[in-house]
């Protein structure tokens, strides 16, 4: 199973994951010129995409949806409230209704020989997810784009072998910061996004001796700084758990413009 983050960010989120046989796409966020780029450096193209996973309907990861449609006819997974939202949208009018497939929560289906489970996410969005894809006994989770996590979000997350976990912001950076106080409530919030803090504390309970990557993703431009986001995060496993050296762990920050290592496992 091959796993990389071409772009993760508060300005557009895009991950590509797939076997020797089936390629997919979780959000398409950035635009198709940027997609198409990073998967020529994969040897794929926009026509070897067999379908295209969608967590919500916000622009940072809908954004080239529209445009890669006119590219591919793969179709694009979505929860049957993303869809409606989307179909809504000015953005999306020229998309074939068709093209949308409703998935549901806890739902398994399979994307050629990727078996595909839906996770919930708490996210002022209209119905939104974070996908756990498997092949064979090997698994793959994007869980971005959420205000808290429960024992529901440990239990999806657990035995993963590559993870990429939203740490959204420093508290303090936004406290500080130029935000207005209502949107700072909103990240803040329980439907908004998780601090560094709490990728941290998350991460501590989903470790296993067999994770390959943990990427550290959805980071804010303002609010955060990739060096902070690391250290934090390496600070709490320190302190919620001591069978792990956070030194020794896969760790690496997911780049808002460029495309990560492709990881194999």
């Amino acid at each position: 199973m091959r796993f990389q983050s071409i772009a993760s960010g508060s300005s557009g989120n895009c991950i590509y994951m797939g076997t020797d046989t089936t390629h997919v796409l979780v959000d398409v966020g950035i635009s198709r010129k940027r997609t198409m780029e990073a998967l020529k450096k994969l040897d794929l193209d926009l026509r070897d995409i067999d379908g295209i996973f969608i967590t919500h309907e916000h622009s940072d990861h809908i954004a080239g949806l529209p445009m890669i449609c006119k590219k591919t006819e793969a179709p694009v997974y979505a929860t049957q409230g993303t869809i409606r939202a989307l179909l809504r949208s000015a953005k999306c009018a020229e998309i074939d209704p068709a093209r949308f497939i409703p998935v549901q929560s806890d739902c398994r289906f399979t994307v050629g020989d990727l078996t595909v489970e839906p996770m919930r996410i708490s996210h002022d969005a209209a119905e939104p997810v974070g996908y756990r894809v498997r092949y064979g006994r090997k698994k793959a989770c994007v869980c971005t784009d959420l205000g808290l996590y429960t024992d529901y979000t440990v239990e999806c997350l657990k035995d993963s072998d590559v993870v990429l976990l939203e740490a959204n912001h420093d508290v303090r950076m936004l406290e500080v910061g130029p935000y207005p106080w209502p949107l700072k409530q909103r990240i803040l919030g329980a439907r908004g996004h998780l601090s560094n803090t709490s990728s941290g504390e998350l991460l501590s309970r989903i470790l296993n001796d067999h994770m390959k990557a943990v990427f550290l993703g959805h980071l804010s431009k303002e609010n955060n700084l990739p060096e902070l986001a690391y250290e934090t995060v390496r600070l709490e496993l320190g302190f919620h758990q001591d069978r792990y050296r956070a030194e020794e762990l896969p760790i690496r920050v997911a780049d808002r413009q460029k495309a990560s290592a492709l990881i194999e496992f």
